[in-house]
């Protein structure tokens, strides 16, 4: 209970919890995926697919208290789902960012992915919900090609999101975006993978971050 593991996602759909009935994030996905809103999700905020997960930590999650990191903890024990965890970095939240960084990367080991807003929210949201589907719906294999036209490809958010990493700009982002395709690909290769893309020093800060 309260993992939202037995959650079956249809193809090319997005579950979403009923807590975000109603908010930005959910009126500006609308349209662009199918979106179905179910009760009983517990932890989880969106499903992406039967695999992988949202959790979404507010601008207001941050300020309240300590209950988000119960909930990132409790999930991490509790689900076998690959949980990505998006949190709303603004000027009121950026105090407690450093916080949340530490508990989701290096204790928790979950990917972390800052947005300003939850316009931002929903593009990241959108874009993963697609990686998924051309993901499932055919094999890459390491096709140059495929990966440079996938970056292409990309939603601001996505790029903005890699130029959140120190050391990187918009050049090394979009280079970066162009070889490894996705920001989940980003977030798993090894430091000898980055350096040949960025460098020694740069692909250091980002194995780091």
């Amino acid at each position: 209970p309260g993992t939202g593991g037995s959650v079956v996602v249809p193809y090319g759909h997005v579950i979403g919890n009923e807590k975000w009935r109603g908010s930005e994030v959910a009126q500006r996905l609308q349209g662009k995926v199918r979106l179905i809103f179910e009760d009983g999700l517990g932890l989880v905020d969106f499903h992406l697919s039967n695999r992988t997960c949202i959790l979404l930590i507010s601008e207001a999650d941050l300020v309240a208290g300590d209950e988000f990191k119960r909930r990132l903890v409790r999930f991490r024990n509790a689900s076998s789902l690959r949980g990505i965890v998006i949190v709303e970095k603004t000027q009121i939240s950026d105090q407690y960012y450093l916080g949340v960084q530490k508990l989701v990367v290096l204790e928790l080991g979950m990917v972390l992915l800052p947005v300003a807003n939850q316009r931002e929210a929903s593009q990241l949201i959108i874009q993963l919900v697609s990686f998924g589907v051309r993901e499932q719906s055919r094999d890459h294999g390491a096709n140059p090609f495929v990966r440079k036209q996938r970056a292409q490809l990309m939603e601001p958010a996505v790029l903005q999101t890699v130029q959140h990493i120190p050391g990187v700009g918009k050049t090394k982002a979009l280079l970066l975006l162009q070889h490894f395709g996705s920001i989940h690909r980003l977030c798993n290769t090894s430091i000898e993978e980055l350096e040949e893309v960025v460098g020694q020093t740069v692909a250091q800060q980002i194995h780091t971050f």
